[in-house]
């Protein structure tokens, strides 16, 4: 029962801030060094419950994934044409991230994966985006149709900050939109679509490698997680396009400093 109740309240973390641009791997760490729950079960379970998150994005957006599987998508893309996003797009923008993703996972697992590090990336993070928020750019893209293969590329170098726990994908991907001149709408629903196969990549990954932990008696725990995470993700999702609309990124980036802060003099210190 209480890996039930940690699997809920981590499920519910990992759904509100998987694509708000606060990390959701800095969250999860965070909340697991507070409910005690750390560990490999502890790691595997959050990649693990990630998988709900995506599936959330795939519902949302499921016209849009469904419009890169028609013939003309895949003919634009195997040829390189921009006239709207299709899978070339999204290809480019992820590319980077699976290189070094690759090449860095081990040591990022190893060196990175503890609540000093994570607060580090919280402040950074935070700061990136404001500074890219702030940036005297014209914005050239306002939907997903006008987005071009240089844009994605800036995307996807910036993706790569993340690798950082506690940087933030969305993080790092909306501000990186922002500095390519997208705007922030359509940073953001960018940012959706190319975490669906950087996140099944990275979560298959990990869960091969720690596919020995997974019990019949695991399964429910991370049955609810899933659950859970995929039902907060959609409406996550949903209220944040409508806040970034009001708000922008620079409230996102208040609240790192304040988490880091309070979490550092209250917990660390």
């Amino acid at each position: 029962m209480e890996h039930l109740f940690t699997a809920i309240i981590l499920g519910i973390v990992e759904g509100l801030t998987e694509f708000i641009p606060v990390s959701s791997t800095g969250h999860l760490i965070l909340a697991g060094e507070l409910l005690n729950y750390t560990g490999e079960e502890a790691a595997t379970f959050q990649v693990f419950i990630q998988l709900g998150a995506i599936l959330a994005v795939v519902i949302l957006y499921r016209e849009r994934f469904a419009r890169f599987l028609t013939r003309k998508n895949i003919s634009d893309g195997l040829n390189f044409r921009q006239n709207e996003l299709n899978f070339m797009h999204v290809a480019i923008a992820i590319l980077p991230a699976f290189i070094f993703g690759f090449l860095l996972h081990d040591l990022i697992k190893e060196y990175l994966f503890s609540s000093g590090t994570v607060l580090i990336g919280l402040v950074i993070g935070g700061i990136f985006m404001i500074v890219a928020e702030r940036l005297p750019i014209p914005t050239f893209s306002r939907d997903l149709d006008r987005i071009n293969f240089r844009q994605c590329f800036v995307i996807g170098i910036t993706q790569c900050l993340s690798l950082w726990p506690g940087f933030s994908r969305s993080g790092a991907t909306i501000a990186g939109g922002l500095v390519a001149g997208l705007n922030h709408k359509t940073a953001a629903e960018f940012s959706f679509i190319i975490a669906v196969p950087v996140m099944i990549a990275a979560t298959g990954y990990d869960l091969l490698k720690s596919w020995h932990l997974i019990t019949p008696d695991f399964m429910l725990t991370l049955a609810v997680g899933f659950v859970v995470s995929f039902l907060v993700a959609v409406a996550a999702i949903v209220g944040f396009l409508k806040l970034l609309a009001r708000t922008k990124l620079t409230p996102f980036a208040i609240y790192r400093f304040v988490l880091a802060g309070v979490y550092y003099f209250a917990i660390l210190r």
